[in-house]
């Protein structure tokens, strides 16, 4: 039967090997070799589940046959027949030839079957183990081409609606149609800062670190341009300042989704009261680790919701802003770079979070 399971044995008495065939046949598809070459030779011409080789042999040993076997076909799980006590053979064998287990000579039937059955089950789980890792690593990739090319294809759409937007804007007057339109720039706005918060939460959480030297007064800089560009900032005071002694090495995209939804949500999360609207950034590099602080004035996270604030589409109030995304993205970063979080609020008083990160060299 082709769902039989597939057992190799070899040994140099030939008297050993018609007993074994005899005697588990009906069981099993049985292979069988008078010595360590001859074994090779089938073990790369056949499909072999479980492998049983006898230690002391003319030639090559069981050791030596397991340790030329894995070179070429690992997967079949290895059975080592001993008739004498030998505690360096059998220590290198475990160092080898990657042994499943040892089973003294003579041995029995019942024995060796149920050793035959317990190594197949190992077999087969390695093997669907292997198959599933494969289609994961596939999906994976498929996954990341998908959001990008996704990412791409929507907002190349989004910018022409905003872009019709804003030169039909340009040639009416009437209050209620500039109203319309007004509506549409917000509705495509929201939209495509949710695509960047899609590429952002699938850079912090999905994609393997990529490791650079960061500076951070460059990195700062170029966000803050962007920040300025984004954000009206003409009521806020922006305080930044870092201080970088030491190089540093992290994973730059998921530095910046950090610094991306603190300062955010930091924009976004003020008061609408009159009175000037305080963010301050702060960098400190030192001692092989980078310290990142934004503090704001904003409207505060009632003590019922800090606890909650990093879980997934938590929102901490009821405002219709944001996505419930950022501070799970950043805490997703910050922990896949060994780092750590901690934030401390007072309700109508502000925001302070502390992020510590270490270097990655």
């Amino acid at each position: 039967m082709e769902n039989k399971i597939h057992v190799l044995y070899i040994d140099d008495e030939d008297n050993n090997l018609k007993s074994f065939r005899a005697s588990l046949r009906k069981d099993f598809k049985i292979f069988t070799a008078i010595d360590g070459e001859e074994g090779l030779k089938i073990a790369q011409e056949e499909e072999v589940h479980v492998v049983i080789a006898d230690q002391r042999m003319p030639g090559m040993t069981g050791t030596e046959f397991f340790e030329q076997l894995v070179k070429f076909n690992p997967d079949p799980i290895r059975i080592l027949l001993t008739g004498y006590s030998d505690i360096a053979s059998v220590i290198d064998a475990i160092n080898k030839g990657e042994v499943y287990r040892f089973i003294d000579k003579p041995w029995n039937i019942e024995q060796i079957k149920n050793s035959i059955k317990n190594a197949a089950d190992i077999f087969f789980m390695r093997r669907e183990l292997k198959e599933k890792n494969l289609k994961l690593k596939k999906l994976h990739s498929e996954m990341n081409q998908f959001v990008y090319s996704l990412s791409h294809e929507l907002r190349g759409p989004l910018m022409s609606i905003s872009g019709v937007s804003k030169l039909a804007k340009m040639e009416v007057s009437d209050p209620n149609v500039l109203e319309y339109f007004d509506m549409i720039d917000s509705a495509t706005g929201k939209l495509d800062d949710f695509i960047y918060k899609m590429l952002d939460f699938y850079r912090s959480t999905k994609i393997d670190h990529k490791v650079t030297e960061i500076h951070f007064n460059d990195v700062v800089n170029q966000q803050m341009i962007a920040y300025r560009e984004k954000f009206d900032l003409t009521s806020f005071h922006v305080e930044v300042q870092v201080n970088q002694r030491d190089s540093f090495f992290s994973d730059e995209a998921k530095l910046r989704v950090i610094l991306n939804n603190l300062f955010s949500n930091a924009v976004q999360f003020q008061k609408n009261t009159s009175g000037q609207k305080r963010i301050s950034l702060t960098v400190e590099v030192y001692d092989n680790q980078a310290v990142l602080v934004l503090e704001d004035n904003g409207i505060g996270i009632e003590e019922r919701h800090r606890e909650e604030v990093f879980n997934l589409f938590s929102r901490a109030t009821q405002r219709n802003v944001g996505t419930g995304l950022g501070l799970y993205m950043v805490k997703e970063a910050v922990e896949q770079m060994g780092g750590k979080i901690h934030l401390e609020s007072q309700i109508h008083e502000g925001t302070t979070v502390t992020v510590v990160l270490p270097s990655m060299n």
